[in-house]
């Protein structure tokens, strides 16, 4: 689906940090199983849609939580055996009312503190964290698989589909980087809109995509 490299760009991760999470490795004389893969591929394999999906989460759960690796990694290996799926993450069920019971349950089999669990109870039910329902709402899903990414926020227009634009960012099927390359070329957003049978506030969601993309890869 996507090169290592490629994946990173758009999860706006290092590279380093993606294999690592992809492939494990070895730190201060110890080897580390992959956190995503069930095991590892051997050198800088694809990325697949189902594994970039999964990275998404990570990166944003280890953000929000600093969830220590040796814990999440056996959290993933807990819910992965739960499921009887290689990427759990990547699957709806963990998010709806049904699962979250099997999320618990590997919360607390990995020994997960509290601050880092994705589902915890609320008034006696179960309910999603602020990682996991951030996730949850980016994610367009199609019977219980993660169909497609809105890379920049539940809100936003841009939308990242593995069969469109080759897994591209776009709003309409049309790329954000194309809308980029017209907006500096001088059209007015009316113009871009027309262009490609876009409304405004898409070809406003793209621009505004690229450029917070292009400052954070230039920092």
């Amino acid at each position: 689906m996507y090169t290592e490299a490629d994946a990173a760009r758009l999860l706006q991760v290092s590279p380093s940090t993606l294999h690592y999470w992809l492939e494990g490795g070895q730190r201060r004389g110890r080897t580390y199983q992959p956190i995503i893969r069930p095991e590892p591929k051997g050198g800088h394999a694809d990325v697949t849609w189902a594994e970039f999906v999964e990275a998404n989460l990570l990166k944003g759960y280890r953000r929000d939580a600093n969830v220590p690796m040796r814990e999440l990694r056996t959290f993933i290996e807990k819910l992965r055996d739960s499921l009887g799926v290689p990427y759990p993450l990547a699957h709806q069920k963990p998010y709806v009312t049904s699962g979250r019971r099997l999320v618990m349950e590997a919360q607390r089999q990995a020994d997960l503190a509290g601050d880092w669990w994705l589902v915890g109870e609320a008034s006696g039910q179960l309910a999603l964290l602020p990682a996991a329902d951030a996730f949850y709402r980016q994610v367009v899903w199609d019977n219980d698989l993660a169909a497609g990414w809105r890379i920049a926020g539940a809100d936003s227009p841009v939308l990242v589909d593995p069969d469109v634009r080759f897994g591209r960012p776009q709003v309409g099927g049309v790329s954000t980087e194309v809308i980029w390359e017209h907006n500096r070329a001088g059209e007015s957003d009316e113009e871009i809109a027309e262009a490609f049978d876009l409304s405004t506030a898409q070809v406003w969601g793209a621009l505004a995509y690229e450029l917070d993309s292009r400052v954070k890869r230039a920092a």
